[in-house]
């Protein structure tokens, strides 16, 4: 089991209040990894940081703005003299401010370009920035693991019948900018490994299913028929998975792709 064992190691998570964001953060300090809870209210990731069993801190950060992960990656070395784990988690999933106006705005004739762009910067361009500026320090240090969170959205279309009522009516459609920025962390994952992996970073991918989350009891019936193990995902299922790839147990393996879907993909 020591092969499993993130004792002494620093872990950086971004995204990490979100629903599987405190759950990555959890598993590595169970693990025995000093966390960095980064995520956008500084007062509620030094909060929940203060829950965790290992020497951990919240910081403030904004995966968009280079100065702020700078900042990030400053406090953190100051403090704990490394980093060891990068968890690129923080996403996020189109807000329609209106919902009566989310059935047209999210189809894709409709869909608005500031969406579109805003999916990008966060989804996309946080994942570059972070890896750039917090990965860099572990390539000069030799040695690190890098986990991107992608999605099976990013490697399947989306299937809208998912968001379709009982009544036959559609109040959501999936958005295009999801899976597309979803899909090019994947690839970006194989370009970083490739890039890094004579420095000794690994840089892989975790590719989760549906998390199960307060939905309306129609699409959670739909999406658990279309999944083999035959429910949606619990928070927690991620927890393994996710200290597999930051610990030594997977040191073979770099720019992969590990999908833990509950069998979503594999028909």
């Amino acid at each position: 089991m020591e092969l499993f064992s993130l004792k002494d190691k620093t872990a950086v998570v971004t995204g990490s209040l979100g629903l599987i964001g405190k759950e990555h953060c959890r598993a590595l300090s169970e693990a025995g990894a000093n966390v960095i809870a980064a995520d956008l209210d500084a007062d509620k990731c030094g909060e929940f940081a203060l829950t965790l069993l290992t020497e951990s801190m919240g910081i403030s950060l904004d995966v968009t703005s280079p100065e702020s992960v700078n900042g990030l990656r400053d406090k953190v070395i100051q403090k704990f003299g490394h980093i060891d784990i990068l968890v690129n988690n923080a996403a996020i999933n189109d807000m329609f401010e209106d919902p009566k106006a989310a059935s047209e705005q999210s189809k894709f004739e409709n869909y608005p370009l500031e969406l579109w762009q805003k999916s990008i910067d966060v989804n996309l361009t946080g994942v570059f920035l972070c890896s750039q500026i917090i990965g860099n320090v572990m390539s000069v240090q030799k040695k690190g693991s890098i986990i991107n969170i992608a999605s099976t959205y990013g490697i399947t279309a989306p299937d809208q019948s998912l968001y379709k009522k009982v009544d036959g009516t559609q109040s959501f459609y999936k958005p295009p900018a999801y899976s597309a920025t979803k899909g090019a962390v994947i690839m970006f994952t194989k370009y970083l490994a490739a890039y890094w992996g004579s420095n000794g970073v690994r840089v892989n991918t975790l590719t989760p299913g549906g998390v199960e989350n307060s939905q309306d009891e129609f699409f959670i019936r739909k999406y658990s028929a279309k999944t083999i193990l035959g429910r949606m995902a619990k928070p927690s299922d991620y927890k393994g998975a996710l200290i597999f790839l930051a610990s030594d147990a997977s040191s073979y393996m770099t720019g992969a792709n590990l999908v833990v879907d509950g069998g979503w993909t594999a028909w």
